[in-house]
């Protein structure tokens, strides 16, 4: 673990210098060209466009996973680290500065919620994915609903069953009031997102303070109950994540093909009116 965890960020540490540096070249070289009075906007944007267009290719990549175009995981790295030059390049093109105009401002911001989008997508893939693993058994995402089904299922035969078999409607009421609806569809996503537990831990405790209200048959039931909870706020989480992962890609990659047309656009008019932005 402490080996192969070294080896991921001394590759993250070296590929983080590899773009540092090549972000920094670009800009001395790009400073150095405009003291000699040379446009470089022409070189830059282009440069900006192959880049956006070659990410782009990795949506491809993902879509069809058994062409032989590398590793999944070798695109991702390699789409990363490119973004973030991209970046480098784009500020390096706008001279580091606001945009002035309506179709500058039509270009600007998407590219800044195309980089911001993208951010949080390395955030979301890295974090997420390793705190499902903490979450239980990882389940398909059209099985969650089957499995909470099957699981309010069981908590409702088990409050059926503590009226019926004791003398006691404790567990049944609080089920009633507390867990019925509680077990019928996702709950808590955003605390789920942020890694706040607090809301298990009062449920739980909740349903341990019963304890010395109902005999041994009904301490067990309460048990059982506290699994079922947790089970549900483990899928709860599962869900959450798979969410968040799946509108992440639905925000990022229409919003890089959208910039890339309009960046088509961009360039038509620049060479027709030979400007800069």
């Amino acid at each position: 673990m402490v080996a192969s965890l070294t080896g991921f960020t001394r590759r993250r540490l070296r590929n983080g210098s590899i773009v540092a540096l090549a972000a920094a070249l670009l800009v001395a070289t790009t400073h150095l060209a405009e003291t000699t009075l040379h446009d470089t906007r022409f070189v830059t944007g282009w440069m900006l466009f192959a880049l956006i267009a070659g990410l782009a290719l990795f949506d491809l990549r993902r879509r069809i996973p058994v062409m032989p175009l590398g590793s999944a995981s070798a695109w991702e790295q390699v789409h990363i680290y490119a973004g973030w030059f991209a970046v480098a390049v784009f500020l390096t093109h706008t001279g580091f500065g606001l945009p002035d105009g309506p179709f500058e401002t039509a270009l600007w911001l998407p590219f800044l919620l195309v980089a911001i989008s993208g951010a949080v997508g390395i955030w979301l893939n890295r974090v997420l994915p390793r705190r499902m693993r903490d979450h239980g058994a990882r389940e398909l995402y059209d099985r969650i609903a089957t499995r909470r089904a099957e699981i309010a299922a069981e908590a409702q035969a088990l409050a059926i069953a503590s009226a019926r078999d004791t003398a006691s409607v404790t567990i049944a009421d609080y089920y009633h009031k507390e867990l019925s609806a509680y077990f019928q569809r996702p709950r808590n996503a955003l605390s789920h997102l942020t890694g706040y537990h607090g809301h298990l831990r009062r449920q739980l405790q909740q349903i341990r303070s019963l304890h010395r209200y109902v005999d041994a048959t009904g301490r067990d039931t309460l048990d059982r109950l506290c699994a079922l909870v947790q089970a549900k706020d483990d899928l709860d989480y599962q869900y959450a994540a798979q969410v968040a992962l799946r509108l992440w890609l639905f925000v990022h990659v229409p919003l890089a093909h959208a910039l890339l047309v309009l960046m088509v656009v961009h360039a038509v008019l620049a060479h027709a009116f030979q400007v800069g932005p």
